[in-house]
């Protein structure tokens, strides 16, 4: 028998760019998910080249005000079946329910003196739908989805004068919603900035024509981790029963085989992952990556105050994602590629890989666990894993995702194993995701995650109806057992 806390939020995960829709209704403004869309002539294993934007696609996104190729103009419509949406899980037993705010739904422009109050509104009622079932909410502030308006006239995250504005959108939020919520992260995957610029922090290269593009990033990577302490800061201040996340993408990286050059750059590569957590959890920016900015001739702007600000603020929990892991090698000539979320690696030949190209390794989310146990000796919580996969409608509405429940099968054994054999102090595991959602990494609807099922296609078309899919119930038999779990299982 695995035997959990009491308290532990068995959940799933979503993020407003990806099922919400309505990116024109009751006010709200322009975001740059806006800006991206499904590009069938590209390879979609090719995610770097699938999400590259440049001054002309933004034009382009502006004068089409049509929804076809913006996939995440029109997600599934969270913003009217969410009760339904709800409710479907609430049958299912979750526990929490992890969703990000549409940053334009409450300040359309960024700049603005009030809020939408539509944009609060639908949000309150969320969370207010989720408390009538007992359903912890789990709340991002940015999930890839910052105003265009800030892009286009304040140079994005680069800008110092946003974080005033994202600080005013994140208090304005949590103030609105301090009666229901608890668990608050400032953003999703903080590291990810430096793999899309664009899709985390609003950068586009050709707009800063005269920098060092790579050095454009990094500050604002600074500036986005001084919003997270100012988040920090503002909840412990006010209302200190909440809890404040770092959140990061954790790729376990192995190296290619023993050599110990190989050894070596594997933790070479883990530090660029762990620097984002290191900066936010230790509250001060490792010297391992000071040496790197120095040597790659990275100058940043950083004042004794904004170092006083991040050592007095550190994150409570470690928040991340996982789902696959890559090997990594000195000399990569003549290896097979593969993916893993957004980063690409070696091919580990001991390893399953889906059609995406992702390796499957339920062993990675364990050895994931101890090594951000060890590290940093605070909660943890997995705020997503999950499988993407094409699945089909069968005549009769079913879709047998057994591949699924494979998948999260052997990934939520290790997570138990890690809790009862390894000590790991976790406050929940939420699956990526609840319904279908357009992907983040691809803009497809075809790659699905949901354990509901809908009825959309690549290009916006079809009666956005739900259906329940096989692992939808495995998942419910799991949520029966009451955090004391039978190991027969699995």
């Amino acid at each position: 028998m695995y035997e959990l806390d009491k308290d532990f939020l068995w959940g799933v995960a979503t993020s407003a760019s990806q099922i919400e829709g309505a990116w024109d209704v009751d006010g709200k403004g322009m975001s740059i998910a806006d800006c991206l869309r499904y590009r069938p002539e590209i390879d979609v294993k090719n995610y770097k080249k699938v999400n590259e934007v440049d001054s002309e696609e933004i034009n382009l996104a502006i004068k089409d005000k049509k929804n076809q190729n913006w996939a995440k103009r029109y997600g599934v419509d969270f913003y009217h079946y969410y009760k339904e949406d709800i409710k479907q899980l609430a049958e299912m037993g979750i526990k929490a329910f992890r969703f990000s705010i549409g940053w334009t739904r409450i300040f359309p422009n960024g700049i603005e003196e009030s809020p939408n109050q539509k944009g609060l509104d639908f949000y309150l009622n969320v969370v207010k739908e989720l408390k009538k079932y007992q359903i912890e909410p789990i709340v991002t502030l940015s999930h890839y989805d910052m105003p265009l308006y800030l892009v286009l006239n304040y140079d994005a995250w680069y800008d110092k004068q946003v974080i005033t504005y994202y600080e005013k959108f994140a208090t304005t939020v949590i103030d609105y919603l301090s009666n229901y919520v608890k668990f608050w992260i400032p953003f999703n995957e903080i590291d990810s900035i430096v793999r899309h610029p664009f899709a985390s922090a609003g950068l586009v290269e050709d707009r800063f024509p005269e920098l060092n593009f790579k050095e454009v990033v990094y500050q604002s990577m600074h500036h986005q981790f001084i919003a997270s302490s100012l988040v920090v800061k503002y909840c412990h201040e006010n209302y200190p029963e909440m809890q404040v996340g770092s959140m990061i993408t954790k790729t376990t990286v192995y190296p290619y085989d023993s050599n110990p050059e190989n050894v070596l750059q594997s933790l070479k590569q883990m530090r660029e992952v762990y620097a984002f957590s290191d900066i936010q959890i230790r509250g001060f920016y490792p010297e391992y990556l000071m040496k790197a900015f120095r040597k790659q001739n990275i100058h940043l702007s950083i004042s004794k105050e904004e170092e006083e600000l991040l050592l007095e603020n550190t994150a409570d929990f470690i928040a991340f994602s996982y789902y696959s892991s890559v090997c990594t090698a000195v000399e990569t000539e003549g290896l097979k590629v593969s993916l893993a979320n957004t980063t690409s690696g070696v091919y580990n030949r001991f390893l399953e890989q889906t059609e995406w190209g992702w390796q499957i390794d339920p062993t990675g989310i364990r050895i994931s666990l101890i090594e951000l146990s060890d590290r940093y000796s605070k909660p943890l919580f997995i705020v997503e894993n999950g499988l993407g996969a094409a699945d089909e409608l069968t005549q009769t509405n079913e879709v047998h995702d057994d591949y699924r429940i494979d998948y999260l099968k052997q990934h939520i054994q290790q997570v138990l194993i890690a809790v009862e054999e390894d000590g790991v102090d976790l406050l929940g595991y939420c699956t990526w995701g609840a319904m279908d959602m357009i992907s983040a990494s691809t803009n497809q609807m075809s790659k699905r995650y949901g354990f509901i099922y809908v009825d959309l296609d690549d290009f916006g078309n079809g009666t956005f109806n739900r259906y329940k899919k096989d692992s939808y119930f495995w998942y419910q038999k799991l949520m029966r057992f009451d955090n004391k779990i039978p190991k027969s299982f699995f």
